[in-house]
């Protein structure tokens, strides 16, 4: 019965600690949070612009924001926030309100966030979009089209982005 028991706690437990690293990964910060933590400690920032119905950019999230050297190089060297192209929500940022204006006239409309960020000179908005930005939030580096870990690890290693 004692043996029973041990092996009951022991199996409960490694089911715990199983689930517990499956949890692990990018610390996807808010726009509120980050600005604390902009103000708290300057760091890089990696900011991923997605969308629901964008095949690639849920292939992104799942097949190379899972990999363990992407999670780890991200969250030791950058700030990391992810959002929806999309939302509808108000977000208040270095004192000012950024909303979606197209929402209340298009089916998909881009919030201004993304349109100001992540915008090219004549070309329509397309996801998905990942961009690099310095301490100081100044764009460094724009990414508009799928990438594997290993490219997305090529990017984040590359002197470009360590000046």
């Amino acid at each position: 019965m004692k043996t029973n028991s041990i092996f009951l706690f022991l199996f409960f437990f490694g089911m715990l600690s199983a689930q517990a690293q499956k949890k692990v990964g990018i610390a996807w910060k808010s726009w509120g949070q980050l600005e604390q933590a902009l103000k708290e400690k300057p760091k890089p920032v990696f900011l991923f612009f997605e969308a629901g119905w964008c095949a690639y950019c849920k292939k992104i999230e799942r097949d190379v924001f899972t990999k363990k050297q992407v999670i780890e190089k991200i969250n030791a060297a950058y700030y990391a926030l992810k959002m929806n192209a999309e939302s509808k929500d108000t977000i208040y940022f270095e004192g000012m309100a950024f909303i979606n204006e197209q929402a209340q006239t298009k089916r998909n409309g881009v919030h201004e966030l993304p349109l100001l960020l992540a915008s090219r000179k004549g070309k329509a908005f397309s996801l998905p979009a990942t961009l690099f930005l310095d301490e100081q939030f100044t764009v460094t580096t724009r990414v508009f089209e799928y990438y594997t870990s290993a490219q997305l690890l090529a990017i984040l290693n590359s002197d470009q982005l360590n000046r």
